[in-house]
């Protein structure tokens, strides 16, 4: 028999192929399976919020509110909220949040974690920090994922040592930091060329049980500077069993290539085809450029073959007569 897990991917299916007007109709035929609610309705909003279509999504909510009295107001804002920020419509989140203040609904935790990211992310990093202060002076319940955003935030305002003095308040207050809440400092650090110091945290992390993730490893690698401390470190990652991503390996070919080490991009690329990850254009790329920078043309022509005989497009380079050399014209 049907339930609301059933619906809610099939209405995520539908959506994400852009079958909108087709999950709309699943809804309205819901009540055959008595599952015409408003949890369906919320897994609906939900479901054309995560892929974009938000306008849908609020023209149905304008449309129908009053044949679902007893669905969350404040729920369906955040998540509309949540979708208008995911398309990066930051003066609609701006209206929305506006909204919700003219018509009274209540804003939660939620609502002011998703408003604090987008003043981040719109370059207003001062905003998200005058409502972290305003949810202290509400006396509101804090969560990890509003200190995450504000550590982020006060620290592109006011400096990383802000940050880290957010992070022991954090503590203190018996809101215990995740993984996320580490990489925010760490990176933070690096790009202060604080290294030593991201180390530390780094080390940090271990003895609190919060073990590192790729997003960790990836903070120091954008920063490192010196190609034997990023293979130890490239090692270490391996050795603790955090599997790379394809952007791990293409991120490191691509400076070792650019600093014209060819061994370690070559390293590189060997642990990727050991560990059974297949190499995408970018990783191909990476390493065809680091050849041809070193001169070795016929191995660079045997890779961008290979990659050719997989399907994958080759970036076009005079070096291997795929580019002219006067009108850049790939030749046929």
């Amino acid at each position: 028999m049907p339930n609301y897990t059933t619906f809610r991917i099939m209405f995520k299916r539908y959506i994400s192929a852009h079958y909108v007007r087709e999950a709309i109709d699943m809804y309205d035929k819901l009540k055959e399976f008595d599952l015409k609610d408003e949890t369906s309705f919320c897994n609906l909003i939900d479901a054309l919020c995560e892929y974009k279509h938000v306008i849908e999504a609020e023209d149905l909510w304008v449309k129908r509110r009053m044949f679902v009295k007893f669905v969350s107001e404040t729920k369906v804002y955040n998540m509309m909220l949540r979708g208008y920020a995911k398309m990066g419509w930051w003066s609609k989140c701006r209206e929305f949040w506006e909204e919700m203040d003219r018509k009274g609904v209540r804003k939660d935790l939620v609502t002011y974690s998703i408003y604090m990211d987008v003043q981040c992310k719109c370059g207003k990093p001062w905003k998200a920090v005058k409502m972290y202060k305003e949810m202290r002076r509400k006396r509101m319940q804090l969560d990890v994922v509003v200190f995450n955003t504000v550590i982020h935030a006060i620290g592109l305002k006011e400096g990383v040592d802000f940050s880290i003095r957010l992070l022991k308040e954090m503590k203190e207050l018996g809101c215990e930091p995740n993984v996320v809440t580490y990489n925010t400092v760490i990176k933070l650090l690096c790009e202060n060329g604080r290294m030593k110091e991201a180390y530390s945290m780094f080390n940090q992390m271990h003895k609190k049980g919060c073990e590192p993730n790729v997003i960790t490893y990836h903070c120091f690698f954008r920063c490192l500077v010196k190609p034997k401390e990023m293979l130890r470190l490239f090692e270490r990652m391996l050795e603790s069993g955090v599997s790379p991503t394809m952007d791990t390996y293409v991120m490191l070919m691509r400076k070792f290539g650019r600093w014209g080490f060819l061994r370690p991009v070559m390293i590189v690329w060997d642990k990727m085809k050991e560990l059974g990850c297949s190499p995408n254009e970018a990783a191909y790329n990476a390493l065809i450029d680091a050849l041809l920078q070193k001169g070795m043309v016929d191995m660079a022509r045997k890779y961008d073959e290979e990659m050719l005989a997989k399907g994958l497009s080759a970036k076009p380079r005079v070096e291997l007569g795929t580019k002219t050399a006067i009108s850049g014209e790939v030749e046929l």
